[in-house]
């Protein structure tokens, strides 16, 4: 299904996640790069070395997860925008997602949080906005917090109409 539509099936999305939920009481990257493709500046920008590609390029990165400690700059680095940075905190899920609109949503707006087939899961409320200049243009990071049960589901925000 994932070759012909490009979107992860339920089973793809868990498998990056840690297996002990207990370990996203602090915040952890999420890897999904589903594709073997020539890329590692995840590998290259993380200075806790948690994330590991090897010699070959081509290879999936991996996250250990107990080096990982959130901080969030390979959400900056990832081409592909495919890291985000997820933690669980009174029942709910707090997601750092990369974010390349002109129009910033504002701390403490509500949006609408879609899943990965652009559908409405539920409202999202904005927690943080921060913002890094990248090699060809500005990058932002969005931080924001929804119901637990969306955990595996979450994949981005839409400005409600």
């Amino acid at each position: 299904m994932y070759e012909q539509t490009g979107i992860p099936t339920e089973r793809m999305i868990r498998a990056q996640f840690p297996r002990n939920k207990k370990i996203l009481f602090r915040p952890k990257a999420i890897i999904e790069c589903y594709q073997e493709i020539p890329c590692n500046p995840c590998e290259k920008s993380c200075p806790f070395n948690a994330i590991t590609i090897g010699e070959d390029v081509h290879q999936r990165p991996l996250i250990n997860f107990d080096k990982c400690t959130g901080c969030g700059i390979c959400v900056y680095s990832c081409p592909g925008q495919a890291i985000m940075v997820t933690m669980l905190k009174d029942g709910k899920a707090y997601f750092k997602i990369p974010y390349d609109f002109d129009e910033l949503p504002k701390v403490g707006e509500w949006w609408n949080a879609l899943d990965r087939q652009g559908r409405v899961l539920s409202r999202c409320k904005i927690e943080h906005v921060s913002r890094a200049r990248q090699a060809t243009h500005m990058m932002s990071v969005i931080t924001v917090s929804l119901e637990q049960p969306f955990l595996y589901r979450f994949a981005t925000i839409q400005k409600p109409e």
